[in-house]
């Protein structure tokens, strides 16, 4: 039996402080843990807007860096690295914004910004006018019998 996507998961989020309840809006602070079954983020702030309702908040998680990791359906890890990332549980996207670094089945992306589909495991990729992006991909291994 396949285990549960993670998207389907409940959100878990550790921190140091709660230091603000506005209306529709949490800001955590310092070691912000956000897990959601497999997925976890790590940063120094973490702001949840809620406006849009329920089922559509916005994550928004900013840190130097903010990291990401995540295991595959295959158990492959996906680890990232940026400035910010904004994740949108209603249509499984992550945002990488700033220094924007993704690491999958051993290939590297790297950019200004970087959009992820937590589900179907695409991304795009795309840079300013002073920087490039980056694609590194690593041959797999043959194991000889």
């Amino acid at each position: 039996m396949a285990a549960q996507p993670d998207y389907t998961q409940q959100i878990q989020i550790d921190a140091d402080n709660l230091v603000s309840v506005q209306e529709n809006v949490l800001t955590y602070r310092n070691n912000v843990v956000i897990t959601q079954g497999s997925l976890q983020m790590k940063a120094d702030q973490l702001e949840i807007n809620a406006s849009a309702g329920k089922g559509k908040e916005v994550y928004i998680a900013t840190g130097s860096p903010v990291s990401y990791s995540q295991l595959l359906a295959d158990g492959k890890p996906v680890t990232a690295t940026a400035s910010e990332m904004r994740y949108e549980p209603s249509n499984r996207t992550l945002t990488l914004s700033g220094d924007a670094e993704l690491t999958q089945s051993g290939s590297v992306v790297k950019a200004s910004i970087i959009k992820y589909n937590v589900e179907k495991q695409q991304l795009s990729a795309e840079s300013n006018e002073s920087k490039r992006v980056t694609t590194i991909f690593t041959p797999e291994e043959k194991n000889n019998p």
